[in-house]
């Protein structure tokens, strides 16, 4: 075996190292191997994957093709995605629905009271406007075991909202509720890590955005 050879195949296991740590850090231990297997050609009971009280960021008119998201507002991985379910929220805009659900990952401090800050931010029309917020941010207060408190309070005024009725809403214990019934919601449909996507209630392999385009357009000739 050359030199060259043992360095590139060192550099491979490196790599693959890294991915398995990445994975394993957005996965839940909180998932039971007994949860409902919904992956690629299972389909997932609607009834649970979207309730009515669903955020839906875009809406189909004609309900043909419906795209879920469960997520974690402090994963880098979802960060990652977010560009792209953007750039496919334009391409597909009227023909596909995006729909969000919060998946705050036990590891991650700030996740949940984050999906609460998000959720009390809906209440005043600006679900979209915090939730895009934290992705643009996250690197400054994601992956860290402070309390990020004061930086979404910090958001929310800087989007005008009313304070008093952000605070209260923030630290409801029915916004707690709403957020952890995503997340059992999650875990019923087998949901591990973040993101998750089901498109039409199954759970395609997306590498790629290329990948996640297919699975639409293979939605939308059906």
């Amino acid at each position: 075996m050359t030199k060259n050879l043992k360095i590139s195949l060192a550099l491979v296991a490196v790599v693959a190292a890294i991915v398995a740590a990445l994975l394993a850090a957005n996965r839940t231990p909180d998932a039971s191997s007994t949860a409902s297997d919904t992956g690629e050609g299972t389909v997932a009971d609607a009834s649970v994957l979207v309730r009515p009280d669903s955020h839906r960021l875009s809406t189909a008119k004609d309900g043909k093709v419906t795209v879920v998201e469960f997520l974690d507002l402090e994963c880098e991985s979802c960060r990652a995605a977010f560009p792209v379910v953007e750039r496919l929220r334009e391409e597909y805009e009227g023909r596909v629905t995006f729909v969000i659900r919060y998946f705050p990952l036990p590891a991650h401090k700030n996740a949940e009271l984050a999906a609460r800050a998000v959720e009390a931010a809906s209440e005043q029309g600006k679900l979209e406007a915090m939730y895009t917020k934290m992705y643009e941010t996250q690197e400054s207060w994601g992956d860290q075991q402070v309390s990020h408190e004061e930086t979404f309070r910090g958001f929310a005024r800087e989007l005008g909202l009313d304070m008093k009725k952000f605070e209260k809403d923030w630290k409801d214990p029915a916004t707690a509720k709403r957020v952890e019934k995503d997340r059992q919601d999650g875990l019923a449909l087998g949901v591990q890590g973040t993101p998750t996507f089901f498109i039409n209630g199954q759970r395609p392999q997306i590498q790629s955005e290329a990948d996640f385009k297919a699975a639409i357009e293979a939605e939308l000739a059906k």
